[in-house]
């Protein structure tokens, strides 16, 4: 009798997660790229439907410099320059919108070009998995915090590694500082650049001094009302009250603590198990951010920042690629780049998303499972990383000060730079948790050595653009953290 045949079908092996991402990635950057080639330019003239009492609009948007020019009845004519040129009036469309809504409006309605529009669409629907990730971060970071925690099963073993982790965030923070001072020195970007005859937009941002900043998160670390910390996602207040919450209960021990334990355990792979859903989409996600970014983003503005942002990216990249494997190598024990394999999704979509915030759900599945660091430590340095560690915000904005030094004719001295580098590794612990830290940090450091705040509305052009690698940067240094950590924690 014949063996009935097989009708099983052996599947197609589909490619790495990490492939997926990356092919996602140049996919949406060369169609932004053609969109913005093609239809980057549109001309509109409105005379009708416009506020106030205005005979006509002309409406000119091109990539990243938008004119809107009005003429009133008795034909007085007023230019608004939006982005691009560095004298613009307004730097953005947020800063149009707030003191111009009635033509913002008019603008969004019937001037935007295609590349625009359909930048925007993509950003609107890549933000649906940015959502997604954020919406499992805080109950992941809660569960996993909770099992780490109660793993350790002593509070020495816990305090052990807080002194450890934060000793790993401090040094990397300070050499990534010492290697952008070091590169700024040497390419020297601001001088013989002539942008200070512009006069740049002042930046609206908070003029907190330091102490302010750090007292600031040392009262966010005691949150007064836990569930709206958990319900606003405040990393800082979630992590320490989950962390004295695990302690306390492994003090009670016995059977509250098995419970907890249980409970916590159960939420955790509920969460992973969430969590993988949304990474499946990851490849969409960052395709249709980094369509946004260079649908909308062209190259014009780049050239009379050339040498500053190359200032940036070249230190980042020795921070990323020497320093960090070389420490990996030699006290994590890790092969820097079957790590970064293992990394790689965390790293590509932190660099479409400049969030690492919102990308921390993807870095604690890819850290756990393709990178095989224990769950008690990556619940514990990851998501405290996420917060307070800042590596390549910390280098960028050291780099930043001393270009903004150079454009205005100051020679900052030996000792400046040692403020300008001990203030930087200060405010990027302190600061890394509020809102627009690094605009925050950048006031900070510029106020600290007595330089003009309003010059940093030279470089919000291109912060767009060096948000990517940065966060990159810091998403890369708590996972080498991590690792090490981790190594360590075998001794």
């Amino acid at each position: 009798m014949n063996e009935p045949q097989s009708t099983s079908v052996e599947s197609t092996p589909r490619l790495a997660l990490h492939w997926q991402i990356l092919i996602g990635m140049i996919a949406g950057a060369a169609i932004g790229l053609l969109l913005n080639l093609s239809l980057s330019t549109t001309d509109v003239t409105r005379s009708e439907d416009i506020p106030g009492h205005l005979s006509k609009v002309e409406l000119h948007d091109s990539t990243n410099t938008i004119t809107i020019t009005t003429f009133t009845r008795d034909d007085v004519k007023t230019i608004y320059e939006i982005g691009g040129k560095l004298d613009a009036k307004y730097p953005d469309l947020k800063s149009f919108e707030a003191d111009q809504p009635d033509l913002h409006a008019v603008f969004e309605s019937h001037g935007q070009s295609w590349a625009r529009q359909i930048g925007n669409l993509c950003k609107r629907f890549g933000g649906l998995f940015l959502r997604m990730l954020q919406m499992v971060a805080v109950p992941l970071i809660v569960t996993s915090l909770t099992v780490g925690v109660m793993g350790l099963g002593k509070a020495e073993r816990l305090g052990r590694m807080f002194r450890r982790t934060m000793s790993y965030y401090i040094c990397t923070s300070f050499l990534a500082i010492v290697t952008g001072l070091i590169m700024v020195n040497v390419i020297q970007p601001g001088v013989g650049t002539d942008l200070t005859s512009h006069s740049p937009p002042a930046y609206a941002a908070a003029s907190s001094s330091l102490s302010e900043v750090l007292l600031g998160q040392l009262e966010t670390l005691i949150p007064n009302n836990p569930i709206r910390s958990l319900a606003e996602g405040d990393f800082l207040a979630i992590i320490s009250f989950t962390i004295a919450f695990a302690i306390f209960a492994l003090m009670l021990g016995g059977k509250t603590a098995a419970t907890i334990s249980n409970l916590a355990q159960a939420g955790f792979d509920v969460m992973m198990k969430m969590t993988m859903a949304v990474i499946a989409l990851a490849p969409l996600g960052v395709m249709l951010l980094m369509l946004y970014v260079t649908a909308t983003h062209g190259s014009a503005i780049f050239s009379s920042l050339a040498w500053y942002m190359l200032a940036v990216f070249l230190a980042l990249v020795v921070h990323a690629c020497i320093t960090l494997p070389l420490i990996l190598k030699f006290i994590a024990r890790r092969n820097p780049w079957e790590f970064a394999k293992a990394m790689s999704p965390a790293l590509l979509t932190a660099f479409s998303s400049a969030s690492s915030n919102g990308t921390l759900p993807l870095t604690m599945a890819s850290i756990e499972q393709r990178a095989g660091v224990r769950n008690q430590t990556s619940s514990f340095v990851l998501p405290l990383g996420a917060t307070i560690n800042m590596d390549g915000t910390a280098l960028y904005e050291v780099v930043a000060v001393l270009f903004i030094a150079q454009l205005v004719g100051i020679d900052l001295s030996l000792a400046d730079q040692v403020v300008v580098a001990l203030t930087a590794l200060l405010a990027s612990i302190g600061a890394a948790g509020i809102p627009h830290a690094g605009l925050v940090m950048m006031v900070i450091v510029l106020q600290a050595v007595d330089l003009p705040v309003e010059k940093q509305g030279l470089i919000i052009a291109v912060d767009r653009i060096l948000d990517m690698c940065r966060t990159s940067v810091n998403v890369w240094s708590d996972s080498c953290g991590c690792a090490v950590i981790d190594a360590l924690d075998d001794e």
